[in-house]
């Protein structure tokens, strides 16, 4: 079972709204559910799969809302013309990668790994989109332990 170390204060249901209707995003239900609980931090255990090409990354930590450091607002202002429409960078890895929530169908719901080092000119291209889980719950039950240490 993965544990978040909490990095940020609690936010309410009305300040999530709020980010919503500002940043015209609509926000997945489970995603929200995990906003509202834990508000950006750390997961233990943090290792997680890319694709059998792409390897093993480590998801370094979970963007916030209205965060002093990892602001999730401030991260989406960052990648607005870098990513695909309809996501948006919810964590990111040490090596300047970003794990992202689909907003839009046909990814509402869905996380990807996002990798800067095959970042197209095309922000709609989605060769460097990998696919990493269905919704945020699949995703944290995918982070697991590093066996060699």
């Amino acid at each position: 079972m993965v544990k978040i170390k909490k990095l940020n204060r609690k936010i309410t249901e009305k300040e999530l709204k709020q980010f919503e209707k500002k940043n015209k995003i609509r926000l997945t239900e489970k995603y929200k559910d995990f906003l509202l609980k834990w508000n950006r931090g750390s997961p233990e255990p943090c290792l997680f799969d890319i694709s059998k090409d792409q390897g093993t990354s480590v998801l370094n930590v979970f963007n916030g809302i209205d965060a002093q450091y990892d602001d999730l607002e401030e991260v989406i202002d960052i990648y607005e013309f870098r990513l695909p429409e309809g996501f948006i960078p919810i964590a990111d890895d040490p090596s300047g990668n970003a794990i992202c929530l689909g907003t839009k169908v046909p990814y509402y719901d869905h996380i990807y790994f996002w990798d800067h080092e095959q970042e197209s000119e095309t922000p709609d291209d989605m060769s460097n989109m990998y696919f990493l889980a269905s919704d945020i719950d699949a995703f944290l039950n995918m982070l697991y332990e590093d066996d060699e240490s």
